[in-house]
């Protein structure tokens, strides 16, 4: 459901994408580049594809928990809503939280923050492989008995409404900097700059992060990108790289096939 609700608003990205270039333009900004807004559109495709074949099975888990483990059948309607959308948003914290923290889970969430401009195209790139850990991080709901079907919704909801906040044509947004996670303070998150980095997690509600000491401020004009480039606009590289370095680190020879890529030398080896 999660990939059908996303499908239907990809007219909308794109229309979205339009204006912020038209935005752009009119400020005479330059937010994009031609190869690496590509690199994002590959990696988002293929995500979609694969949203479409593991999001049956993963919702069926999500079921199965909520018929023959939940602990509270709610009788009204509100309750489950309320808990379906900020648990959904608390959780994402906390999902986001780890995958910048644990080297497995950054290995795939890595993908979104490869790119090193910061505009609309940047929200499509995402991993082909971090849907299935990341959806453990939600079945507490299923236990407390948010229904699958609500469930559904309110995640698309918190994925949806962080389309918006990759770009760098919106400014501060004044009172609601302190409730909502704006552009603003996503740009950080995105952010090499030493006193950004891993800060400002939050999905739809940047109080998480005030509440647990990730929240920091944009007061200076960020660097975006990986402390480690890329240094690749090919899509199947990005979604891999994560992966081999951590074999590389654990001493794991690889031979001349791991070569094909720009990113990596004659021998093998990892660009400096």
């Amino acid at each position: 459901m999660r990939a059908s609700y996303i499908a239907l608003a990809v007219p909308f990205f794109f229309v979205l994408i339009a204006v912020e270039i038209a935005v752009a333009r009119a400020r005479k900004q330059r937010v994009y580049r031609l190869g690496d807004a590509l690199s994002d559109l590959g990696c988002g495709m293929v995500q979609q594809v694969a949203l479409v074949f593991l999001a049956g099975a993963v919702l069926a888990g999500y079921a199965w928990l909520y018929a023959h483990h939940r602990l509270i059948t709610w009788q009204g309607e509100a309750a489950p809503w309320i808990v379906a959308f900020v648990g959904v948003d608390f959780l994402y914290y906390w999902w986001h939280r780890m995958s910048h923290e644990v080297n497995v889970l950054w290995a795939a969430h890595v993908v979104h923050h490869q790119s090193e401009e910061y505009n609309l195209s940047v929200a499509l790139r995402q991993s082909w492989l971090q849907l299935l850990p990341e959806q453990i991080f939600y079945w507490p709901l299923a236990i407390l008995g948010v229904p699958p079907a609500m469930f559904a919704l309110a995640l698309a909801i918190d994925t949806l409404y962080q389309f918006w906040i990759h770009t760098r044509v919106v400014g501060k947004l004044g009172p609601l900097e302190w409730i909502l996670n704006t552009p603003s303070h996503h740009r950080v998150h995105h952010a090499i700059n030493p006193k950004y980095i891993d800060k400002n997690y939050a999905g739809t509600l940047i109080i998480w992060d005030r509440l647990f000491g990730t929240f920091v401020e944009e007061d200076e004009e960020p660097t975006y990108g990986t402390v480690k480039p890329l240094g690749s606009f090919n899509p199947l590289w990005a979604n891999l790289a994560g992966w081999v370095e951590i074999a590389m680190s654990a001493n794991v020879e690889f031979g001349p096939a791991y070569c094909w890529d720009p990113g990596y030398g004659e021998n093998g080896q990892a660009p400096p």
